[in-house]
């Protein structure tokens, strides 16, 4: 069941702005929370609250139960093969950051070379940009083979003899939702012993993933883009790599022993590399975020994003002002960027809120790539289980009577989200 038939397991649809109801296209950024989700964190405050792993009493070994439960779900959905490959973070962003920190730092060295995709998120992009800037290294910005940014398999496999290290690559653009081959790619760097790290970001909400079908290194997603709560996101990593990673931040739950004088002694991973306490509330509900999928079942999830993407680019290009950008039919991932010629992508988006739409509009965090596009910004449209085609043909007719307003007169090519 999806459309229609689970707008009502999310609560905040419910919301009304100025009498119109909430027509809610900002799921790249972030998604709304369905009911069961919500209870479970609910629940494990009312029942459960207290610190995991340390303490030994009946609450605390509850908390640990839920937690620990929680990272076996996230294990299932990836088909990862062992429990302790997953690792959770506060997000992607942070997760990034960690591998740069501590992987990247044990690999890449002065005068080695880094590869990224043209279209990353600056959370897969800057973590590395800044790695290279610290010790020394190139950065090489693979570029898509169209307008679509979609990469091909022979042309990083021509980028990679040499001194590159490290290749880092999204799985799914959240500008204009190409899929990259991932599988392809990861074989290409393999083939040299290089290891891949996948921003997973906004692949996890629309199809599963099997991380060992795409055999990559390292894989990371946002729990909040996958129905979840804010404030946690996942590291998969190979067992073999995460047991060699030092850990990226020291306190609390990482040690096993500690006196004034004696070497530290660390825990094994994934613990290693959860310092202090963590979003266990987060984590709870992350879990029931990817249950929740699981029952609605993926191959409905599937089709049901495939319709809204190929109905928006149908009602869109009924419009003689709108123009989709790259081919999101080609491999629908539930996003649809558009922009709207002379007009600025933010009175797009404005135009929209006033009529109870919510969309993003701008630079997405990826301003290299929207740069390579020739566009100030776009207006994302991104797709999830409760979105319906009403709602798209209510965007069509909104659409229609846009007009340019104070940023397209004042502030034409200027941007800032």
């Amino acid at each position: 069941m999806v459309g229609e038939a689970v707008r009502a397991d999310f609560p905040i649809l419910a919301r009304r702005f100025d009498g119109r109801p909430l027509v809610y296209f900002d799921n790249a950024a972030t998604t709304q929370k369905p009911v069961p989700v919500l209870d479970a964190m609910r629940d494990y405050y009312e029942t459960a609250n207290s610190n995991v792993g340390r303490g030994y009493y009946r609450l605390s070994f509850a908390a640990t139960d839920a937690y620990e439960h929680s990272r076996e779900v996230v294990r299932r959905a990836l088909n990862a093969e062992h429990i302790d490959e997953i690792v959770f973070t506060p997000g992607t962003t942070a997760a990034v950051n960690l591998l740069a920190d501590t992987f990247g730092r044990g690999v890449v060295g002065a005068g080695d070379q880094v590869v990224v995709s043209g279209m990353e998120h600056n959370s897969n992009l800057l973590p590395w940009r800044r790695l290279c800037e610290t010790v020394g290294a190139e950065l090489v910005v693979l570029a898509g083979e169209d307008a679509t940014g979609r990469l091909d398999p022979e042309r990083l496999a021509e980028a990679l003899p040499g001194r590159v290290r490290m290749v880092a690559l999204t799985h799914v653009s959240n500008v204009v939702g190409t899929v990259n081959p991932v599988r392809e790619l990861v074989a290409q760097a393999h083939r040299h012993g290089i290891p891949v790290v996948v921003d997973g970001a906004q692949a996890v909400p629309h199809w599963p993933v099997d991380v060992r079908d795409l055999d990559a290194d390292f894989y990371v997603f946002s729990g909040h883009k996958v129905y979840g709560p804010m404030g946690v996101g996942v590291l998969y990593g190979r067992r073999a790599l995460l047991a060699e990673l030092p850990p990226y931040q020291v306190g609390g739950g990482t040690v096993k022993a500690v006196t004034l004088t004696d070497p530290v002694r660390y825990v094994p991973v994934p613990a290693r590399l959860e310092a202090g306490t963590p979003n266990v509330a987060a984590a709870v509900g992350l879990g029931a975020a990817l249950e929740y999928l699981d029952k609605l079942g993926w191959d409905a999830i599937g089709r049901h994003h495939d319709t809204l993407v190929r109905t928006a680019v149908r009602l869109l290009g009924e419009l003689p002002h709108a123009q989709v950008l790259g081919d999101p039919t080609v491999q629908p991932a539930g996003i649809v960027s558009i922009t709207v010629p002379g007009i600025h992508p933010y009175d797009v988006g404005s135009h929209l809120d006033q009529h109870g739409i919510a969309v993003r509009s701008g630079v997405h965090c990826a301003n290299p790539f929207v740069d390579a596009l020739g566009v100030v910004g776009t207006v994302r449209l991104s797709f999830a289980v409760y979105n319906t085609e009403r709602e798209l043909h209510h965007l069509q007719r909104v659409l229609a009577t846009v007009q340019p307003g104070q940023w397209t007169r004042d502030h034409p090519n200027e941007r800032f989200l």
